[in-house]
């Protein structure tokens, strides 16, 4: 099956209402995590400016763990107590950076990345991982692009019942 994404048009609400639908459509009747995550990672990756990674890492039980992404080599494993993505698993909140130089603790997998932003994934009390974002752009991510990309995490979420 071929899928094929479409510009996105109009304010930055419209173009994640338009995101998300693509996200849904690609997800529709697939349950796999892995399959999954790699193509809303090549979604999010080409179809949002200004980003140099997208991608998922996986809890393990013990730390995180790179999944699928879009980008340079990542870093392989992330413990709970580190930079932004362990900041988002830990306390099951967002995590929208403007300057990942001035987070304590910031990990620079990139060191081209300035800004972060990463959506923990929960299902009911079980940590499965988060949803990672980095920009070389400084304050590149907004409520608006924390409401869309929260968004396209929940359908990932869903798909995965």
């Amino acid at each position: 099956m071929s899928f094929k994404t479409q510009s996105l048009v109009g304010s930055k609400p419209e173009q994640y209402t338009q995101l998300l639908v693509q996200a849904q459509a690609l997800l529709h009747g697939e349950h796999e995590r892995i399959a999954n995550a790699a193509n809303l990672s090549a979604l999010v990756y080409h179809a949002l400016p200004d980003l140099n990674w997208v991608g998922f890492y996986f809890f393990d039980g013990n730390e995180l763990v790179v999944g699928p992404f879009q980008g340079l080599p990542a870093c392989v494993r992330i413990p709970l107590s580190k930079g932004v993505c362990g900041a988002a698993a830990s306390t099951r909140t967002t995590q929208r950076v403007e300057d990942v130089n001035a987070f304590p603790g910031h990990i620079a997998c990139d060191s081209a990345s300035r800004s972060e932003l990463v959506v923990p994934l929960y299902r009911g009390d079980a940590l499965l991982g988060v949803f990672d974002l980095d920009s070389p752009l400084p304050a590149r991510f907004d409520a608006d692009d924390q409401r869309g990309l929260e968004a396209i995490a929940n359908a990932f979420l869903e798909a995965l019942a």
